[in-house]
């Protein structure tokens, strides 16, 4: 079992996540405002509550993957909680996130 002084930082895995990109919006999950929270279970495993612009998004396999390949070295076990409520909406999106999308021709 992890103990609690061997645990990454929450920051540190969020900022981590700042690399994970949606491959339909090209910007961060955690400037989308798509990442809810995380947590440490009692099994010692990173949970991430996560969630998408849309329950009916075919690419959770993408970004578990950009996660994984992301935080892997980081944790020894994590895995995601896929959230749906509250839904998502654009009013998540940081400024960060905006800029993103404003750059990338979005008009948000």
């Amino acid at each position: 079992m992890t103990t609690e002084q061997s645990q990454t930082s929450l920051d540190d895995i969020r900022e981590a996540l700042h690399e994970v990109i949606d491959p339909e919006l090209g910007v961060n999950v955690v400037d989308l405002g798509l990442l809810y929270g995380m947590h440490y279970a009692e099994d010692g495993a990173l949970v991430i509550d996560m969630t998408l612009t849309t329950a009916a998004c075919p690419l959770t396999d993408v970004l578990e993957e950009q996660i994984g390949k992301e935080i892997g070295t980081m944790v020894d076990e994590w895995r995601l909680n896929w959230v749906w409520m509250p839904p998502w909406g654009p009013e998540r999106i940081t400024d960060d996130g905006r800029e993103q999308m404003r750059a990338l021709g979005f008009n948000i």
